[in-house]
C-alpha cells in the first residue's frame, strides 16, 4: 500500500542555514577561559574558586562547540584542499579547551595555546572570506 505521506530529501549546512559564521565567537570564550584561570590563581576564597572553575569549563565548553560549528558546518572540501592544516588546527584546539587542556586545567599557557590555535583558524577563515 502506498503511503499518503511525501517525502522530501531537504539538507543544510547548519540546523539553520542563517550563514553566519565567525572564528570570534570561540576566540571570547578562550579569553574568558585565560581571565578566569588568572582570577583563580589570584583568589583564595574556596567559595568563588569553585565558581570559577564552573564557569571556565562552561566557557572551555563553548571553545569546542564554536569551533565544531566552524569546522563540519562552515568549512568545505575545498577549504580542507586549500588548507590541509586545517584538519590538525581544528583537533589541537578542540583539544586544548577539553579535558586535558582549559576544560580540565588552571594553565594559562594551555589558554594562550589555545588563543594561538584559534588565531591560526581566524586567519584562515577570513582568507576564505576574500575569495
Amino acid at each position: 500500500m502506498l503511503s499518503p505521506f511525501r517525502i522530501t530529501e531537504v539538507s543544510a549546512h547548519c540546523d539553520l542555514p542563517c550563514g553566519v559564521y565567525d572564528p570570534a565567537q570561540a576566540r571570547i570564550e578562550a579569553e574568558s577561559v585565560k581571565a578566569i584561570i588568572a582570577k583563580v590563581a589570584d583568589n583564595d576564597d574556596p567559595d568563588f574558586r569553585v565558581r570559577a572553575m564552573i564557569i571556565k569549563e562552561q566557557r572551555s565548553e563553548l571553545v569546542k562547540h564554536h569551533l565544531w560549528v566552524l569546522w563540519t558546518d562552515y568549512f568545505k572540501p575545498p577549504h580542507f584542499e586549500k588548507y590541509p592544516q586545517l584538519h590538525t588546527l581544528f583537533n589541537e584546539a578542540t583539544k586544548l579547551a577539553g579535558a586535558a587542556g582549559t576544560k580540565g586545567e588552571l594553565d594559562a599557557a594551555k589558554a594562550d595555546e589555545l588563543l594561538a590555535k584559534i588565531d591560526e583558524i581566524a586567519a584562515i577563515f577570513a582568507e576564505t572570506k576574500q575569495g
